[in-house]
């Protein structure tokens, strides 16, 4: 069966004057539909590049990444923001919700962007923030929300162009405890409904709700027993 996600000898070089800095070196990954894959690493391994690419915010130097069957190694601006918008629901730290808008508004701003009719938006928007538990919050701005009700809108607003692919970083990074076991939880609903996730995270805790763990160090993907169960 076809992977979900698939790379194959992605690196990735920066280049700074004459300096070069490889902050991939060589990324075999390959993650199934339906899979929930938690990627740690400390800083300066290579976890935020490794990120960038999956999310198709930035492209590899060297090697193929195909996601749900597209190669977007070398694919344009134009074309990445295209795959972005279609085939990933973003999941942040730090929620990034327009604080003028509402719950149903931010959960929106993905259909806007793709084009679809206002009354096709509010119905989606409205079955989003409700399948996160949030259908009397949607009137509601961000700062009437707490922390946890915030990540939940980002979650809908992930949910709602019914992505190929959700792409968490340190969704729990900003939470509090018990906000944090909430979203997971919804993590763990989400994937048992057969959504593929991707969840970027430094804390081990976090990374356990999971199904499988992958290690990256120096820009490598690490072979250790924690990534059973992960095409490698």
């Amino acid at each position: 069966m076809r992977p979900m996600l698939s790379m194959s000898g992605v690196t990735k070089t920066y280049a700074t004057g004459a300096i070069e800095v490889q902050a991939l070196r060589g990324i075999d990954l390959a993650v199934q539909g339906g899979e929930y894959l938690a990627i740690m690493g400390p800083s300066g391994s290579g976890k935020s590049t490794l990120m960038h690419i999956i999310g198709c915010l930035d492209v590899p130097s060297t090697g193929r990444y195909e996601l749900d069957g597209t190669d977007v190694s070398s694919m344009t601006e134009k074309e990445l923001a295209e795959v972005r918008n279609h085939k990933i629901g973003f999941v942040f730290q730090a929620f990034n919700l327009l604080p003028s808008l509402t719950a149903l508004r931010n959960v929106e701003l993905p259909l806007v962007y793709a084009g679809v009719p206002a009354a096709d938006r509010r119905e989606r928007a409205l079955a989003a923030l409700t399948k996160v538990g949030l259908a009397e919050r949607v009137q509601h701005r961000p700062g009437e929300l707490s922390g946890g009700q915030q990540q939940r809108v980002s979650v809908a607003r992930a949910l709602v162009t019914n992505p190929a692919l959700i792409l968490a970083d340190e969704p729990t990074g900003n939470l509090d405890s018990r906000s944090t076991r909430d979203i997971l939880e919804l993590f763990s609903e989400l994937n048992e409904a057969g959504r593929t996730i991707v969840m970027i995270t430094h804390e081990a805790d976090v990374a356990a709700h999971a199904q499988t763990t992958a290690h990256i160090y120096d820009g490598l993907i690490s072979p250790s027993p924690a990534t059973a169960g992960v095409s490698l």
